[in-house]
């Protein structure tokens, strides 16, 4: 039976990972089945590539990566940042000065770019615990130090969907902003999204848009939805990536990545989903 695809795109969080960030030995399997009938498969996160390199290591993955919500293309095998864009400072702090205009002050963390870049934390952000390392800073100016892929807000009274929207009003067209998971609203370089970076890995595997399928649970996998051929959401997926959806397979706690997989190993083939 013939693979359908030559590119399966997955998300990490909320989607390939588990709530307690391992992929299950289900999905490891049908990933590994996917590849050996001729798929490739490229993880696309917003995490930068720190925040990524030891679940790619954990997984055996070896080939590209897209990081920082598509600023940054990684070659998991060599250790390699192959592309990087970095978000101006300039116009982010003005685009931070406008949303605050709106609704008050913000709590802001910041990415720095590179394969060591940091994440520093400013005062009053709140923080996931777990094993992702982190840098608190007294004052938030150090944030603006170095070269940075992107800033992420807080508000102590707004919801993520309330920010993301009222951020996304104020900033026109200096910069993106992107709800990227609970707690996580992200301002990007313009233009920039999981579309841009896929496409630029694509590009470099030889696979085009309509070889992918592409699984994802935010928001931000919108634009990498709109791009692939066949966009699939998490049961646990956002309301708004689920309207854009081809399909919506079970839970990352389910195995929704295997659980379409195994189908697509077993039929070879996928129903016409015309965008």
């Amino acid at each position: 039976m013939t693979f359908p695809f030559k590119l399966v795109a997955t998300d990490l969080d909320g989607t390939l990972l588990r709530g307690d960030e391992t992929v299950s030995e289900r999905t490891r399997e049908a990933l590994a089945a996917a590849t050996s009938a001729g798929a490739a498969h490229i993880v696309v996160t917003g995490r930068s590539v720190p925040w990524t390199r030891h679940i790619l290591d954990d997984l055996g993955y070896d080939g590209l990566a897209v990081c920082g919500q598509g600023a940054q293309v990684y070659h998991a095998g060599e250790h390699k940042l192959l592309t990087s864009l970095t978000l101006d400072r300039q116009l982010a702090g003005l685009a931070l000065s406008k949303v605050e205009a709106e609704v008050g002050p913000l709590a802001l963390a910041a990415s720095r770019d590179g394969l060591e870049g940091e994440v520093l934390v400013g005062p009053g952000y709140r923080v996931h615990e777990g094993r992702l390392p982190y840098v608190f800073v007294e004052d938030a100016s150090e944030m603006w130090a170095a070269p940075l892929n992107k800033v992420y807000l807080q508000h102590p009274e707004l919801d993520d969907d309330a920010l993301a929207t009222a951020a996304r009003a104020a900033v026109g067209n200096l910069v993106d902003v992107v709800m990227a998971g609970p707690g996580v609203v992200e301002i990007l370089p313009l233009g920039l999204s999981k579309a841009t970076g896929l496409s630029l890995a694509a590009r470099r595997l030889g696979v085009k848009a309509a070889d992918t399928i592409a699984f994802g649970d935010m928001p931000n996998d919108i634009p990498m939805f709109g791009w692939a051929r066949h966009g699939v959401a998490m049961a646990n997926a956002h309301d708004t990536l689920k309207a854009v959806a081809h399909e919506i397979t079970a839970s990352n706690e389910h195995d929704g990545i295997a659980v379409v997989l195994e189908e697509l190993l077993r039929t070879g083939s996928v129903a016409a989903t015309p965008h």
